[in-house]
């Protein structure tokens, strides 16, 4: 695997890899086609779906903030599964990829029911014999909300790459390092949001947007304005996974991390409720959902999640 905790969260969005990603992925993207999901409570969710006629296993995939379904991370763990004889969704979280949209609300990452609501019109509709969850990043920390809440649809398995463990310590972790991770989600954010009051301009004016400098702040004053939370800490706490948060988890469920994680701190899984079906694997080095071992290969990550759902 690559060295470098920077090198392994910044490569897999750079035009070298995803290339070659986007590659690879040719024979699972020729199968893939676009569905709208009904979540319920007027709300509506998209994604792609690759069916794999010899499988009776479906695999959903969420990539994390800012990502989308066409995610380089996303697109290199999908077609390491597809080649593997696995059915793909990949679903787009609310206002994520090209869903700006669908929903007049803006995204946050306490909307649960709503990505609840995802996972049962999937199963719902396609009928897998077995359904699976894989999520990076903040789309981790929501496949594993989905296992344990008790309106979800009968999960095999679940794997997360890199969760968000505490959303105030990973807040913390992204204000006081390197620069680079805060002006990247700034910037995406700002760009994203935008976007969103083009879509709906009745509704939202984000004109000030580029006054903010920290993520922080920025996040604070959007949550006040734009939720039902009264503090920031209300809101961050409302995604938070540690504690007994997972203690109705029944699938079986594992986490990857890394202890290089540059964006979640790894102390963090000391933190997570002793549940029998949550297991841990930790590594030294991988960074921050990166796991890369070449350009053009499957990532570590990618092989290792094939062998927990392998067939």
């Amino acid at each position: 695997m690559l060295r470098g905790a920077h090198l392994q969260s910044i490569l897999p969005s750079t035009s070298l890899r995803r290339a070659r990603v986007w590659r690879r992925a040719a024979e699972l993207l020729a199968v893939s086609y676009p569905v709208e999901l009904d979540c319920g409570d007027q709300v509506t969710l998209a994604g792609y779906h690759s069916a794999n006629r010899s499988s009776n296993s479906l695999v959903v995939i969420v990539h994390g903030w800012e990502g989308a379904a066409d995610s380089s991370y996303v697109l290199s763990a999908a077609a390491h599964l597809y080649a593997q004889g696995h059915s793909i969704f990949r679903l787009n979280l609310r206002d994520h990829g090209d869903t700006l949209h669908l929903n007049s609300g803006i995204f946050h990452s306490c909307r649960l029911r709503e990505v609840v609501g995802a996972i049962s019109a999937i199963s719902n509709q396609f009928k897998p014999e077995r359904l699976s969850l894989v999520g990076f990043s903040l789309g981790g920390n929501f496949m594993l909300r989905v296992a344990a809440d008790p309106q979800a649809p009968a999960i095999e398995r679940v794997v997360a790459v890199g969760p968000v463990l505490d959303p105030s310590r990973t807040m913390q972790a992204l204000e006081n390092g390197p620069g680079i991770y805060k002006r990247y989600f700034l910037k995406k954010w700002r760009r994203s949001l935008q976007a969103k009051a083009r879509i709906w301009p009745d509704l939202y004016r984000f004109d000030q947007l580029h006054r903010y400098k920290s993520l922080a702040q920025m996040t604070e004053d959007l949550v006040l304005q734009h939720t039902e939370f009264s503090t920031l800490s209300d809101y961050l706490n409302g995604y938070a996974i540690i504690g007994n948060r997972l203690a109705l988890l029944k699938a079986p469920s594992v986490i990857l991390a890394a202890l290089d994680d540059p964006i979640i701190p790894a102390d963090d899984l000391n933190r997570l409720a002793g549940v029998e079906s949550l297991k841990v694997m930790v590594t030294d080095v991988g960074g921050h959902c990166g796991y890369v071992e070449s350009l053009s290969g499957p990532t570590f990550a990618d092989r290792y999640i094939g062998e927990l759902l392998a067939i």
